[in-house]
């Protein structure tokens, strides 16, 4: 079936069958390969990409379903040349590990600050915890996420 989504803020045109998870199509057919395979279940957050402004799990979006909506991946968020503010409060912090759970991690929380510009650190954490870090990063993370915010670096 011909699908066509907006990725990014372009519109790309895809065969895919309408149950294919957003994550193939990302992944195979548009090369975007910040959103990984983690468990395929909705439960570690390393798929994570931002849909109409929310933050989803591509693995269990069927493509079909983002017909018509806004697709946002971390490769929209900036480049290696000019990375997106909490790109670069990742990289400052040295918030990454292995990298694996990076473009998820980072996709969660530009949404949350998004909608938010300077989020409680409840908020932050309520908001970041579906996703998982296996590496064991979470304060750097949550760091780099008070840095993008303007917020204090530790706050217990």
């Amino acid at each position: 079936m011909t699908i066509v989504i907006n990725v990014n803020g372009r519109d790309h045109t895809v065969e895919a069958a309408p149950e294919t998870p957003l994550l193939y199509v990302l992944r195979g057919d548009l090369e975007l390969n910040g959103a990984k395979f983690g468990c395929g279940l909705g439960q570690c957050g390393a798929c994570a990409v931002q849909v109409d402004g929310q933050a989803a799990y591509s693995c269990l979006l069927p493509v079909a379903a983002a017909q018509g909506r806004r697709i946002r991946t971390v490769e929209g968020l900036g480049t290696v040349e000019h990375p997106g503010v909490l790109q670069k409060a990742f990289e400052t912090e040295q918030a990454a590990q292995c990298g694996y759970c990076i473009a998820g991690m980072i996709m969660r929380a530009q949404a949350l600050l998004d909608a938010n510009p300077r989020p409680t650190e409840t908020q932050i954490r309520e908001h970041m915890q579906p996703n998982l870090c296996r590496c064991g990063t979470h304060m750097r993370i949550l760091r780099a996420i008070r840095r993008a915010a303007g917020l204090p670096a530790e706050t217990v």
